[in-house]
């Protein structure tokens, strides 16, 4: 018989608080290829998923599978190197277990990125673009189950992305020399690219980008009521702009060029948390 989602949890956090020296104010989640930000953290501890209860192990190429816990201006933060994906045959609950437990053990802000493909002809391979709001098409929902066995059991995404970090982002970025876009992530349950025509069809729909990641995360950031900022890498035109021949790697490319940039605007959001990992701004 499964062990209930929620003792789950609990033998998670509970091997945290022997492990770790102090339970972080803040989760950054970095899509595949992605390492840099944790060259920036001190006290570093890195822990690898397969020793920790209740973690899955990404087996995506790019994403290590590693968690690295430190400091960073102020802030205990938790890097999560890569992520597992639903198309990888884990389940919601499965995919979105760091994230319950990391909150319970304490933190209240997720940072988080995706690659993903630019469905605004505006956008080109390196781009970023701050998620101003997203688009659930992956057919599942990582609540299903496990929010009407609490008070919070529809839960408000009005603003899943929090207002006061997506301007934060945008008023940081030019004095990064960053060209930041907004718009809408769009994503679904992979691991097949999309087809021309679905890409026409999710322009209609208001999308900008589309991925297989991220929106998963994000609810269970919003059920527990965390703040939530999200950063697409734009790593390849979509199906219907793109001359053919999608690839992972070219994908990997295109995360790996904009690293720096991501990094740099990541590292002075979390510089602009309070003591308690929270935007003083926030709505």
């Amino acid at each position: 018989m499964a062990t209930p989602w929620n003792l789950r949890v609990k033998e998670t956090v509970d091997f945290f608080k022997h492990a770790v020296d102090g339970p972080p104010q803040v989760v950054v989640i970095l899509s595949g290829g992605l390492q840099t930000l944790t060259e920036a953290l001190d006290n570093k501890q890195v822990f690898h998923n397969q020793d920790i209860p209740n973690f899955p192990k990404p087996t995506a190429e790019g994403h290590r599978g590693d968690v690295v816990f430190g400091t960073c201006a102020g802030q205990r933060v938790a890097v999560l190197m890569g992520r597992s994906h639903y198309y990888e045959g884990y389940s919601m609950l499965d995919i979105t277990m760091p994230l319950h437990a990391l909150h319970v053990f304490g933190a209240k802000t997720l940072l988080i990125s995706n690659a993903a493909g630019g469905i605004n002809p505006s956008y080109t391979p390196g781009d970023l673009m701050v998620i101003r709001d997203h688009i659930n098409f992956m057919g599942d929902n990582p609540l299903r189950g496990i929010a009407n066995q609490s008070k919070q059991q529809f839960v408000d995404m009005t603003n899943a992305y929090t207002p006061s970090l997506r301007q934060a982002a945008l008023s940081l970025a030019p004095q990064v020399g960053v060209t930041l876009h907004e718009g809408v992530y769009l994503a679904t349950s992979g691991p097949s690219y999309e087809t021309p025509a679905e890409i026409r069809a999710f322009r209609n729909f208001g999308a900008d980008a589309v991925g297989m990641s991220t929106i998963p995360e994000v609810i269970v950031a919003n059920f527990h009521r965390m703040q939530v900022m999200g950063i697409s890498c734009i790593a390849n035109l979509a199906a219907d702009l793109h001359s053919g021949g999608m690839n992972h790697a070219e994908v990997l490319r295109a995360v790996k060029g904009a690293e720096p940039h991501l990094v740099t605007l990541f590292l002075r959001i979390i510089e602009r948390l309070g003591g308690n990992g929270v935007h003083v701004n926030a709505a």
